[in-house]
């Protein structure tokens, strides 16, 4: 689904498209255990689509979609904008159509899924690429809480949509930022193994070694070393000491505050 919507952007949203990408979730037609309507509109046999939070007796209601009835026209007007090319920024276009699209919330499940996806698709066309060097669908996943408090301010408004307007451009910056900072921390490994693709290093070295690189929690000890990699201290510590001698690692304080970190990214 998120290729299709992201490789072929240029390609106008059509009902048989939203039909294809929400039977592509469901492919069994089951949600879970629960038989859904797959590659259709809801049809509201069980009553009112409604978003519902709590334990059971003591549901919230966070919101009622449009009734099934209405759907076709609703999808209709909502395609015939996002289709004329509107006149506004293509990131502004692609804020409005996710919001109005959840809004709508045509399937029995899997709107957020598909409405994630146009948003991605929306981005790709506003920038003529098909080459995805962030997901603000990632981004939105993250972010989860803070997307549906302000959804649910939203909707429960007036049509004044400028808040929703300035949260989703904000969360775009942070997908863009986020994966700027996934590149450096790519672009550095493949340095640092370009380095030293000759040094002779076992099993546990390079698996220590890769996980520095990626963001280690908290300070690499000889203690953690010898519990990640399943060998004896002995083990470990000599593992360190071969790293330090070939100028790879590097020791950080002393005593019981001892660490290492790679030499190369201090």
């Amino acid at each position: 689904m998120m290729l299709d919507a992201t490789q072929t952007h240029d390609k106008i949203l059509t009902i048989d498209r939203l039909f294809s990408w929400q039977a592509a979730i469901f492919p069994t037609g089951f949600a879970g255990m629960h038989k859904i309507i797959a590659g259709n509109f809801r049809d509201d046999a069980k009553g009112a689509m409604q978003v519902i939070s709590g334990a059971v007796g003591r549901e919230k209601v966070h919101y009622e979609a449009p009734p099934a009835s209405s759907l076709l026209k609703e999808i209709t007007d909502f395609f015939h904008w996002l289709n004329k090319e509107p006149e506004i920024d293509g990131l502004l276009v692609a804020a409005v159509a996710h919001l109005w699209f959840v809004t709508i919330h045509p399937f029995e499940d899997g709107n957020g899924r598909i409405a994630r996806a146009i948003t991605d698709m929306l981005l790709a066309k506003a920038e003529k690429s098909s080459q995805r060097f962030y997901s603000m669908s990632a981004q939105i996943k993250l972010e989860r809480k803070q997307y549906y408090d302000i959804l649910e301010d939203t909707q429960k408004g007036s049509l004044d949509i400028t808040n929703w307007l300035i949260w989703f451009l904000e969360c775009l910056y942070r997908a863009i930022n986020n994966s700027e900072n996934t590149l450096k921390r790519v672009f550095s490994k493949a340095v640092f193994w370009q380095t030293h693709e000759n040094t002779n290093l076992n099993e546990r070295q390079k698996k220590m070694l890769n996980m520095l690189i990626d963001g280690f929690k908290g300070n690499l000890t000889s203690s953690k070393w010898a519990t990640i990699c399943k060998c004896s201290q002995d083990s470990a510590n000599r593992d360190i000491t071969d790293l330090l001698i070939k100028n790879i690692l590097l020791k950080v304080g002393d005593g019981r505050s001892t660490h290492y970190i790679i030499s190369e990214l201090s």
